[in-house]
């Protein structure tokens, strides 16, 4: 119980300060989920992606 009452003196009390920690949640929930999805697209498509197949078609002249 006294974590949370720590956390609720800290982020929750004041609305400001709790809207802060909405956004800043939000941002960084948004930052690691589309992180995350973003490798599983990769690995569910080794081999089939543009910059994994490229080599086979570019020409070593440029």
């Amino acid at each position: 119980m006294a974590v949370l009452g720590r956390v609720y003196r800290v982020f929750l009390r004041r609305t400001s300060v709790f809207a802060l920690t909405v956004v800043g949640g939000v941002v960084l929930f948004e930052r690691a989920f589309d992180q995350g999805v973003d490798a599983l697209f990769e690995h569910l498509n080794e081999g089939k992606l543009w910059k994994h197949i490229k080599h086979k078609y570019e020409n070593e002249q440029q």
